[in-house]
């Protein structure tokens, strides 16, 4: 016990000075999203107990495969850092557990589960009292399943063959639920959880909780004990094999044998490029990230032909190209300080060899995916080029550009722990670039999109010309970042903290420089602005022109006609809006004080 109360407190000072800048204004966004889906959760136990069902399992399937997206997850207290106290796995395990209860996460969580009391308080007064037991040990099983899914994955980065199996389980499980809804219509099922559904999901831990209330309304106690002690059982279970995980983990990293190829590179930029071909073949965590990708792109597309549906198949190679740059958007932070090659080279155009690789990697993928597929579906169409043109160019563009103007510093590789998704410290940060790169790099075939929409197959010229164009620009304005802010760029890096001003010189303002009070606003309008822009009015548009019958959640499509398109257009106005507002509030011109100087800041926007 004394070790796991030393284990809190250690968390509780950590947390308590970590809570400044970039990572405060993440972790506050993260509160705000996660206690609208919790509130969300606590609606729905008004309702019927399969609905709540089905959403206790997407909380769980959350924090199985979240921390793929979050870095890693929480690793505030890392094993590796009790290993010389020669602390018994299981004692370890234990005070590493009691002190995952202590965050954000685990709050939200627990709030969310507290529907399970709400619907129990319905039921009655002794389906209450049950409640309270199966609600917290719903939250235990959550964290102990997400503590040995890291540990697992962790475990499979350490092999080439685990990490592809990793990307392509990963890939699949969140392809799949990107696209539950196929499933729901596939099972006949367009309103309300189809029946094999909600079978499934009591069965699913996630469920248990919820079964141990229904039977204790029911006055079946036999249902009630086995549900409850199934998921004691399943803690016990969990916490023992995360202690031998945790063994393995704190083991020595077995160091590859094979002999390596020298390179013949002539120039510089060559060495560039065979460097990074060789981190993409041989850095697992890269390896992950592509296969993930790839898995992802290719399901994702897959799903409707559950429908017997197959549009969509052909689809699979842009969407790769989507996540391929989501996924590779901090590339120079994922070097970590090996950066300082890079500033002690200035002529070696390390940018241009950066982007010729991570074509070389993603392009042949991507171009074999869709043709072979667009050959099955009955040949490629001339949107279906043009976007993948544009997009291959997107990416290769704003990969670097992201990574050195938006630079999130990176643990070196041979310093990641037993936990290789952990690349870096900030995975708030990480997440939302993940986001943005996705995002930002779908906007670039917008104007293929159009351009074929408008002229056929010429518009493919516009998708090849907006890529070229997108490779060019972005790889031009990246270089020159690199050039100017390099050593700035290497000491954050070093150090973690963003570099300072020069003095007397007029420019933006950096995330860390602004108030609390702007940070939180601007991360809101980064986080809410997608959803009037896109699932409510770019996609509600494509859904009206393609006279799709489908209206889901998208409001537009509810209205009578005549307000459908006003309401469309409203929709991608406030989206950029709320995009703008955010820019503006972040991205202000200031002059930086100069020592006896009254500072004087402008708020014009940019």
């Amino acid at each position: 016990m004394a070790v796991a109360l030393t284990m809190v407190q250690m968390k509780v000072a950590v947390l308590r000075h970590s809570m400044t800048g970039q990572r405060a204004g993440f972790i506050v966004m993260g509160a705000l999203v996660g206690l609208i889906l919790a509130a969300g959760t606590i609606f729905l136990s008004f309702s019927e107990a399969d609905l709540l069902t089905a959403v206790y399992a997407v909380w769980m399937l959350g924090w199985i495969f979240g921390p793929v997206f979050a870095g890693g997850g929480d690793e505030t207290l890392r094993p590796e850092y009790f290993t010389p106290l020669g602390l018994p796995p299981r004692r370890l395990a234990s005070g590493l557990l009691v002190s995952a209860f202590v965050g954000v996460a685990p709050a939200i969580s627990l709030l969310a589960l507290s529907g399970l009391a709400v619907f129990g308080a319905r039921q009655g007064i002794v389906a209450a009292l049950v409640s309270v037991p199966a609600l917290l040990l719903q939250l235990v099983v959550f964290v102990l399943l997400s503590r040995v899914a890291v540990a697992l994955i962790g475990l499979a980065l350490r092999s080439r063959v685990g990490a592809i199996g990793a990307g392509l389980i990963n890939g699949l499980i969140l392809a799949i639920l990107g696209q539950i809804w196929v499933v729901f219509v596939a099972l006949g099922q367009t309103q309300g959880v189809p029946p094999v559904v909600t079978t499934v999901t009591r069965y699913l831990p996630s469920g248990w909780g919820l079964v141990a209330v229904e039977a204790a309304a029911s006055g079946d106690w036999v249902r009630v004990l086995a549900a409850l002690g199934g998921m004691a059982v399943l803690i016990a279970l969990l916490l023992t094999a995360w202690a031998a995980l945790l063994t393995r983990r704190a083991g020595a990293t077995r160091a590859a044998t094979r002999g390596r190829r020298p390179m013949r590179a002539t120039t510089a930029s060559g060495a560039v490029l065979a460097k990074e071909l060789r981190t993409w073949s041989r850095d697992l965590v890269r390896t992950h990230q592509l296969t993930f990708a790839f898995a992802y792109g290719v399901c994702f597309a897959a799903a409707p032909l559950l429908m017997n549906w197959n549009g969509m198949l052909p689809w699979a190679g842009p969407i790769f190209v989507l996540m391929a740059a989501a996924m590779s958007a901090n590339l120079y932070g994922g070097d970590g300080t090996a950066l300082w090659l890079t500033v002690m080279t200035p002529g070696a155009s390390d940018v241009r060899g950066r982007q010729h690789a991570w074509l070389l990697v993603v392009a042949p993928l991507a171009v074999v995916l869709t043709l072979s597929l667009a050959a099955v579906t009955g040949g490629p169409s001339p949107a279906l080029l043009a976007v993948l043109l544009a997009l291959l160019g997107g990416g290769a563009g704003l990969v670097p550009l992201a990574s050195v103007y938006a630079l999130i510093p990176g643990t070196d590789p041979h310093r990641r722990g037993g936990n290789p998704l952990r690349s870096t410290e900030e995975d708030g940060a990480v997440t939302g670039m993940v986001y943005a790169v996705l995002a930002l790099t779908a906007l670039t075939a917008v104007p293929a999109a159009i351009a074929t929409a408008l002229l056929g197959w010429a518009g493919v010229a516009v998708g090849a010309l907006t890529g070229v164009l997108c490779y060019w620009g972005f790889g031009l304005l990246a270089e020159r970042r690199l050039l100017t802010e390099g050593p700035e760029l290497l000491d954050m890096m070093r150090t973690g903290r963003r570099p300072a001003g020069k003095p007397g010189v007029v420019g933006r303002t950096r995330f860390d420089d602004l108030t609390r009070r702007q940070q939180i606003i601007a991360m809101i309008c980064f986080t809410t602005g997608a959803i009037p822009l896109f699932p409510q009015g770019v996609v509600a548009g494509y859904l009206k022109v393609s006279e799709s019958p489908t209206r889901s959640w998208f409001l537009a499509l509810h209205l009578p006609p005549w307000l459908q398109w006003p309401t469309i257009v409203f929709m991608v106005v406030l989206g950029v809006a709320i995009y703008t507002a955010g820019v503006i509030v972040s991205y202000r011109r200031q002059e930086t004080p100069v020592a006896g100087r009254e500072t004087v800041t402008s708020t014009t926007a940019v």
